[in-house]
């Protein structure tokens, strides 16, 4: 890789991270991981992403997003979705996972924990206020359909826990 070409991923990967998640502005679309790549070809720049889940309603927003931040940076973008694989909170990064915490939504679990935590089987999703572990689910949908809605029972503070999607 050239030295041009890490200057050009570099820009886009910048622009890219200034892009919010419309359902939860505290992420970027990068932090997310709905990001699967971006290249200039012939002058465009080629965004792909991959939706949170099938029917997410805020990919039209980001794709809209995405093309109005390369638009004021000098560049024309084409989105495209990318179905295949389908998208996991695995892909959710480290920085992600912390914003969505101190945004007052859990952090999605693995999936086996994920499963006894929706069951109400266990008490593993912590509290985003307090951290604490005695917490129970009171819904399982949040705000979204990819949330469930859990209350923890010892500072009361009602909070959506980010469910695990494979």
């Amino acid at each position: 890789m050239t030295t041009a070409q890490l200057n050009i991923d570099k820009v886009l990967y910048e622009i890219l991270e200034s892009v919010s998640d419309p359902e939860i502005p505290v992420l970027s679309i990068v932090e997310m991981g709905v990001v699967r790549s971006a290249i200039v070809k012939d002058g465009m720049v080629i965004v792909e992403i991959t939706p949170t889940y099938s029917g997410c309603p805020a990919m039209d927003v980001i794709g809209d997003d995405i093309k109005s931040a390369f638009k004021a940076n000098g560049y024309e973008a084409k989105v495209d979705l990318i179905l295949s694989p389908a998208w996991t909170t695995d892909w959710i990064t480290r920085k992600g996972r912390t914003a969505l915490e101190k945004y007052g939504i859990a952090s999605p679990l693995d999936a086996i924990a994920d499963k006894e935590a929706l069951l109400g089987n266990k008490k593993l999703v912590k509290c985003p206020q307090c951290g604490s572990l005695n917490t129970k689910l009171v819904s399982q949908f949040g705000s979204t359909a990819c949330k469930a809605f859990f209350q923890c029972q010892d500072c009361l503070e009602p909070f959506d826990y980010f469910k695990c999607l494979k």
